[in-house]
């Protein structure tokens, strides 16, 4: 990576960080693009280089994490059932939520409440869910094209991770997300 490269991904992390600080505390709705430009350090139209709207901070945010969904589930060990290795997978996101357990919840919430963030955020894992199948139906020997059994696994895992992102939302940050989703999976794949 070059210099110039360090320094973009610099002021984008320093950037997204701020942002989703004050995303988190202020607000969706009241938060504006000047406001979180600001808490940068940057201009207005820097933040437009990056983002094109207040909505992608969140979602390029999780988009991250996502990339690495189909890394991990394939690094998880062959001998594990489908719906183990899926949930061990989905935990890159809820691993990541404790490192800021405060900040992570009201994120999440804002994304579950506001409208544009949540359609957003159902396209992105509309994706993950398709990069995810044809990896789970390698793992279990099927053909990802004829057997259904592979999208439907990954559409079931992630329902019980919504499910469980839902009721952390609605309880206080210091519950056990991870705890909650084992829940989850336990109900939806008895």
């Amino acid at each position: 990576m070059s210099l110039a490269e360090r320094k973009r991904q610099l002021v984008r992390d320093e950037l997204t960080e701020a942002a989703l600080k004050l995303l988190a505390f202020q607000g969706f709705e009241e938060t504006t693009i000047d406001q979180m430009a600001a808490a940068a350090g940057v201009s207005r139209r820097t933040f437009f280089r990056y983002f094109q709207s207040k909505e992608d901070v969140i979602i390029e945010f999780l988009s991250d994490h996502g990339r690495q969904l189909s890394q991990i589930l394939s690094a998880r060990p062959t001998t594990e059932p489908p719906a183990v290795a899926l949930q061990h997978t989905l935990r890159a996101f809820t691993d990541t939520f404790w490192e800021h357990p405060e900040k992570s919840q009201r994120l999440a919430k804002a994304t579950m409440t506001t409208p544009a963030l949540l359609a957003r955020y159902l396209e992105r894992q509309f994706s993950w869910r398709a990069m995810l199948t044809p990896v789970l139906a390698a793992r279990m020997g099927a053909d990802a094209d004829t057997d259904l059994r592979p999208a439907v696994l990954v559409g079931v895992a992630f329902a019980a991770f919504d499910t469980a992102l839902m009721r952390w939302v609605e309880l206080d940050s210091a519950t056990d997300l991870n705890a909650l989703l084992s829940e989850c999976f336990a109900t939806a794949f008895p």
